[in-house]
């Protein structure tokens, strides 16, 4: 049971804010204070499942009796990560430049009960094969869109899909940032009871 501990999600993204919400958990949520840049040859996996368990360790340090939910994703060709393209002219380049490939997302995730220091983290890929794109397509997409905060420059839970010609992985929603299968085990061997009693 849930009892009176404290659930943290150790992020302030509403992506992943949306996803818990899925649990009908209650559980708040905090800025982790955590330099998020890669390390010297350091792989995408390795660097999302660091930035996890930093994030989540950090948020931990101001909530003795909780669990605490820290996650980090990173979009990736072999071991070229891909960054949020930030504008219009970037995306488009960055989706020509993804026209035909394979892009493999790293979810990294980290769960900390800080009552007792446990802690687990890994990390799920969730693989996206992108179609050949046309320059207008492209364009099209983008006006439509605008995923400019998004790691590939697109949103496959939204009109992304168009642009792919398959998915792959075991958990869609580590995808979207919050990988909730592996999560909700990680929950159970903490205690909590998933789905939740009704109030």
């Amino acid at each position: 049971m849930q009892g009176k501990r404290s659930l943290v999600l150790a992020s302030t993204s509403a992506y992943r804010r949306s996803l818990l919400e899925r649990l009908h958990l209650d559980f708040e949520t905090a800025h982790p204070r955590v330099e998020e840049t890669r390390l010297p040859d350091e792989a995408p996996e390795a660097m999302v499942e660091r930035l996890a368990v930093a994030k989540a360790a950090d948020v931990a340090r101001h909530y003795p009796d909780a669990l605490i939910i820290g996650s980090d994703q990173c979009a990736a060709v072999g071991d070229r990560i891909l960054g949020k393209p930030g504008g219009h002219a970037q995306a488009r380049e960055q989706l020509r430049a993804l026209s035909g490939q394979r892009v493999v997302f790293h979810t990294g995730l980290c769960l900390i009960d800080s009552a007792s220091g446990r802690q687990w983290h890994g990390v799920v890929p969730y693989s996206v094969h992108i179609r050949k794109l046309e320059t207008a397509e492209i364009e099209r997409y983008l006006r439509l869109e605008k995923p400019y905060d998004c790691s590939g420059s697109f949103k496959s839970e939204g009109l992304g899909v168009v642009l792919f010609r398959r998915m792959e992985g075991d958990d869609p929603t580590a995808l979207i940032g919050l990988p909730l299968i592996l999560l909700c085990s990680w929950l159970r061997e903490a205690g909590l009871m998933l789905p939740p009693e009704t109030p």
